[in-house]
This record gives C-alpha cells, structure tokens and sequence, in this order.
C-alpha cells in the first residue's frame, strides 16, 4: 500500500516562505480531489480551495486571492473562457493555468486571448503540472510541449481574428539582432531549452532575454509575445532586417 504524506497548511506555511495558494476548478469531483491530495504534498503549494464550476472560482477568490488558478474549460455555469476573462479583468495578478484536451482549440484560443498564462493536457504527469504552477507563478508561460505544433497554429488564428497586439514601433526599435533570433524562436512555440539549444546560449541567458524583450515592447507575457511574432510576420523577414 502507498501512503501519501500530507503536511498540515499551518506546518507548510511557517516552514515556507512564497507559498504557492493554489485554486483548483474542475467539474469532476475526483479530479479536484486527486490533485489538491499530490500538490499539497509539495513543500511549496497550498490548495486553499476547489470549485466545481466558473461562478464558484468568483465566490472563491473573494474570500481569498490564489496566486494560481488551475482551471478547466469546460464546466457547467461559468466555463473556463468566460471565467478567465472576468478574473484576468478584476484580478489581473492571478496566474491561470488551462487544462485541456486536444478537442479543446477554439476555448484554448480565447483563454489565451484574455490573458490565461499557458495550457496542458489533462494527462500531464503531476511533476510536469508542479513544474508548470512554478513556472507561471513566476511570471512566465506555460505550454506542454506536446502541443507546441498546435500552439504555433492558435496563434496564427488570433493574428488573423480581430484580436491585435500592438508595440510601439520606437520600441521594436530597441530589440537586438540577437533579440530579434529569440523573438523568432518563440513564433514558432519553441520552450527555453529549445531556443538555448538553437542559439548556443543558456537557459537562463534566454530567460533574461525574454525578459528584456517583454520589457521593451511593453507586453505582458510570452504569450502576446508569441501572437506579436505571428503578426509581424518575424520569420518572413529578411536576414539583414533582424
């Protein structure tokens, strides 16, 4: 028999600085309780509440602010785009993870238009799902790479909706060569590691990069970044343009 330790929220709070509260939306109850059961057994995670559908996320974090949401798209009520929207317009800071099937396309595309930091599929290994809280806890994208083909074609379909991510043309301006390759790499949904293998740098040169680069064109994540690519049109560029 395999026993499953579980640390109190009191212990795990005062043994742990930067906690991560984490809210769990899924309308099966099974699936809520599977995950809040392994990721409270992570040093670092709390889940501080469930909900079964979108209007019991809003109930929910009233009470008290999750710093990530793990939310999934299809619920009764209030599903996960509409409830997406209004928390990322109230609660810009809450961190929203979409979890997903590959049936999922069209509710992906919106999530991600109204601000959802990343998606995965349901079957995602919990390591792979811990590893993904922390990456969007701090501050940055979170795609299975499983899906990465399909990433590069939502984005093409936002670049082509009504859905317009704008940038200073000053501050494209201020991007380097180098910067520019980079840019490139995440159009076509490459991960860190990825582009640090392409371009000979160092995962964490790359993340620096990306920061740089967010910084300068004013956006808000990897994500618009990736649909500002595909509306620049970054890879049909000539060589000596970038």
């Amino acid at each position: 028999m395999i026993t499953v330790s579980v640390l109190s929220p009191e212990y795990r709070s005062a043994g742990v600085k930067n906690m991560i509260k984490i809210l769990i939306a899924d309308d099966q109850e099974l699936i809520r309780q599977s995950l809040q059961i392994v990721l409270n057994t992570k040093e670092d995670m709390e889940v501080i509440d469930t909900a079964s559908n979108g209007q019991e996320v809003i109930q929910s974090i009233r009470k008290e602010t999750p710093d990530v949401i793990l939310m999934d798209i299809r619920m009764p009520k209030m599903d996960g785009v509409q409830c997406t929207k209004i928390i990322k317009e109230n609660y810009p800071e809450i961190k929203i993870i979409i979890l997903t099937t590959f049936d999922d396309d069209e509710f992906v595309y919106n999530a991600l238009k109204f601000g959802a930091s990343g998606y995965l599929l349901k079957g995602v290994s919990m390591e792979e799902l811990a590893e993904a809280i922390r990456t969007v806890h701090s501050g940055r994208a979170m795609i299975n790479p499983d899906i990465a083909t399909k990433v590069v074609k939502l984005f093409s379909q936002m670049a082509k909706a009504d859905y317009t991510i704008q940038v200073e043309e000053q501050n494209e301006k201020e991007l380097t060569k180098t910067e520019w390759k980079i840019i490139e790499q995440v159009e076509f949904g490459a991960s860190n590691k990825e582009v640090a293998g392409n371009l000979n740098l160092s995962e964490g040169t790359v993340r620096n990069y990306l920061s740089a680069i967010l910084n300068k064109l004013g956006l808000r994540d990897r994500t618009q970044l990736a649909i500002w690519a595909v509306q620049t049109g970054v890879s049909k560029r000539k060589p000596d343009d970038v």
